[in-house]
């Protein structure tokens, strides 16, 4: 499976990748900003995609609006800090499958797999 993960932190990146199961056979790409997962999502290198909502460049509500306009295929899990019920009911209307508070947990991803059917 093509993994996205998109967050402007390095750290945030990492401890994604690091919750994900170990017996999930991805190939991961990272974006630092939702440009970035934009062309990573254009180049065939997203079917599964991890996206913060606050990034430079372009944020996560932006790559959500993008997505959704271009009848994307890929299957979004937003991570974000930011959990006001707005923002919540924002990405959900934008198409977003899942949201995960952060920081996330092993726990957290595992249970998100299994409710969205990736696991």
């Amino acid at each position: 499976m093509k993994v996205l993960i998109a967050d402007d932190s390095a750290m945030s990146r990492k401890l994604v990748l690091k919750s994900l199961p170990e017996d999930l056979q991805t190939e991961v790409t990272q974006a630092s900003n939702g440009e970035e997962a934009l062309a990573a999502y254009a180049s065939g290198n997203a079917e599964l995609i991890f996206l913060d909502l606050t990034m430079p460049v372009m944020d996560g509500f932006q790559v959500l609006e993008r997505l959704k306009h271009d009848n994307a295929n890929a299957v979004v899990v937003v991570i974000s800090a930011d959990i006001q019920p707005q923002a919540r009911q924002r990405v959900a209307d934008l198409g977003a499958a899942a949201f995960i508070k952060k920081p996330i947990s092993a726990e957290a991803m595992l249970a998100t797999l299994h409710t969205i059917g990736v696991v």
